[in-house]
């Protein structure tokens, strides 16, 4: 087991902009307002060879019944349950308050080691004003500014010297990532956790709960991939607020690093036009497709051509690739929500097939004989061989002596032939015509 540190303390003193500092890159969303991190949030870092995990932590409060802050409490716990050792921050510009103490006892309990982290600690003023953290009872702390990045070769000196060991093994390396991604509220992060049979991530029924991208390992039934929970995606015009377009913004980054993308639809709303614009997002970059009609249990007087004619109208609205899964689920009840691992799985499959190339000229070269592409200008097209580029999508060379008079109609049927012949459901095809 590799080495995990988690960074734990009240909200706003600076815990997700040390852990972009320690990934070397701005993953977690930084904003002056309070409680913008609420899920946790994994990632990277190394030190004097040293490689480990680090999470990022929603800020803890206590005394407060807010539903996120309840939420957010859950999650810290989860943290400090899977950590190694404990980055506990403070912030000397307010002081040693009441819910730091209260903080650090919870955290002795783990018997983890926890290191004191004072945060925004400038100048030699500071340095000063930070003595008066002694009170909780340590015999000594780290100061810091997480924002300049000054303190933090001392820290992680200490962190990676206590670590039972140095050896790391990623999680999520040479794993398939599959990406949950849709309208805010239509159910995302209850899907995660229903999936994974635990409370991983925050579920309220306030749009916009999820604002990070969340990686989680599912191990399950035979199936091993890395899940990523998204921020819910409004169209652009309606995202007014900072927070909401980096969380969008992270959200499309999930969906560009992603092998299959699981679009899911709220049944009671139907197929909108944001709907239909993370689908060319996901078709554009050539992932793996899925489609999910989740609420379902919600929708009342269901007639027995409803999922036919649900799909029919979908299918219309999407265009010319039309050969996508789609599958009704409940998260909620979680029906049909292994199902809907399985065909993700066999998208993911269909993504990375590798077709020889003998056998493609053997299917594919008598079809183009028997329906060559019409003539132009009374010259004949003849297709002489073909190839599949190894890409990490399909894509497809045809080698022809006219390659400038294929038009895109034989495109299509070409593409249609290819996936009657060897399946690809779920995933864009490219073909390419060029001179032979």
């Amino acid at each position: 087991m590799s080495n995990i540190v988690a960074i734990v303390g009240r909200p706003n003193v600076g815990k997700s902009t040390l852990f972009n500092r320690l990934l070397e890159r701005r993953e977690a969303i930084v904003d002056s307002e309070a409680g913008v991190t609420r899920d946790r949030h994994y990632g990277k870092s190394d030190w004097n060879g040293v490689d480990f995990t680090v999470i990022d932590t929603g800020g803890y409060d206590i005394g407060t019944e807010d539903v996120f802050e309840i939420e957010i409490r859950k999650q810290v716990a989860l943290a400090v349950e899977e950590a190694t050792s404990i980055i506990f921050m403070v912030n000397v510009d307010e002081g040693l308050v009441e819910t730091d103490e209260e903080i650090f006892h919870l955290l002795r309990k783990s018997n983890k080691p926890i290191y004191l982290v004072i945060n925004k600690v400038d100048t030699n003023k500071e340095e000063l004003a930070a003595t008066e953290f002694y009170q909780l009872g340590v015999d000594s702390y780290f100061t810091l500014s997480s924002a300049s990045g000054s303190g933090t070769g001392e820290l992680l000196d200490q962190v990676v010297k206590d670590f039972p060991t140095t050896e790391y093994k990623d999680p999520f390396e040479g794993l398939p990532k599959i990406t949950i991604a849709g309208r805010p509220n239509v159910g995302k992060s209850t899907m995660t956790n229903a999936l994974l049979d635990d409370e991983r991530n925050i579920v309220t029924d306030i749009a916009g709960t999820t604002r990070d991208s969340i990686q989680t390992l599912y191990n399950k039934f035979g199936h091993e991939f890395v899940l990523v929970d998204t921020a819910g995606m409004r169209r652009k015009a309606k995202v007014k607020e900072d927070l909401e377009f980096y969380s969008v913004m992270r959200a499309i980054r999930s969906i560009e690093y992603s092998d299959v993308v699981i679009i899911m639809v709220d049944a009671t709303q139907g197929w909108e036009s944001q709907d239909m614009n993370i689908f060319g997002l996901a078709q554009k970059n050539r992932k793996g497709i899925v489609i999910l009609i989740n609420k379902w249990d919600l929708v009342e007087d269901k007639t027995t051509n409803m999922m036919r004619d649900f799909e029919e109208k979908i299918k219309d609205r999407i265009g010319q690739f039309t050969d996508i899964p789609i599958l009704f689920v409940s998260a909620l009840t979680k029906q049909r929500i292994l199902k809907a691992v399985e065909v993700a799985m066999e998208v993911y499959e269909d993504r990375k097939k590798r077709i020889k190339t003998s056998k493609l000229n053997e299917v594919m070269l008598p079809i183009f004989e028997r329906t060559p592409p019409p003539a132009n200008k009374g010259k004949y097209i003849k297709i002489k061989y073909c190839v599949q580029l190894p890409t990490p999508s399909p894509q497809f060379v045809f080698f022809c002596n006219l390659p400038q008079y294929v038009k895109e109609a034989y495109k299509r049927f070409t593409e249609n032939q290819l996936r009657k012949e060897f399946g690809f459901t779920g995933v864009p095809i490219e073909i390419y015509f060029r001179q032979k």
